[in-house]
């Protein structure tokens, strides 16, 4: 089961993600999700549960509970919406925009 934790702590690693939620059953993954540009953290991330079970525990027992001072929101994750990729559909090189000379 796939967890989304949200308002984390800044200053937590992966590790210390995977460290609150051993409590509650087999962490399989923790990954805080960090700035492209800055490496720093976003405040978020998600962690991955071996069972069901052992996810709806750790929603129960750390949703609201506070974290090195920040109240984080434990849920379940929701799947990725596709938002048809990026770009705006320019595209560079010939053709001149549409236009004909």
């Amino acid at each position: 089961m796939k967890l989304y934790v949200g308002n984390l702590p800044y200053q937590f690693s992966n590790d210390d993600l995977a460290e609150a939620f051993n409590a509650y059953g087999e962490v399989v993954s923790a990954t805080i999700i960090k700035d492209k540009v800055t490496g720093r953290s976003k405040g978020f991330g998600f962690v991955e549960m071996k069972d069901a079970s052992s996810g709806t525990q750790a929603i129960t027992g750390l949703n609201g509970k506070e974290l090195a001072g920040r109240t984080i929101n434990v849920s379940e994750a929701r799947p990725r919406e596709n938002s048809g990729g990026g770009g705006g559909g320019f595209q560079r090189g010939g053709g001149g925009g549409g236009y004909r000379r």
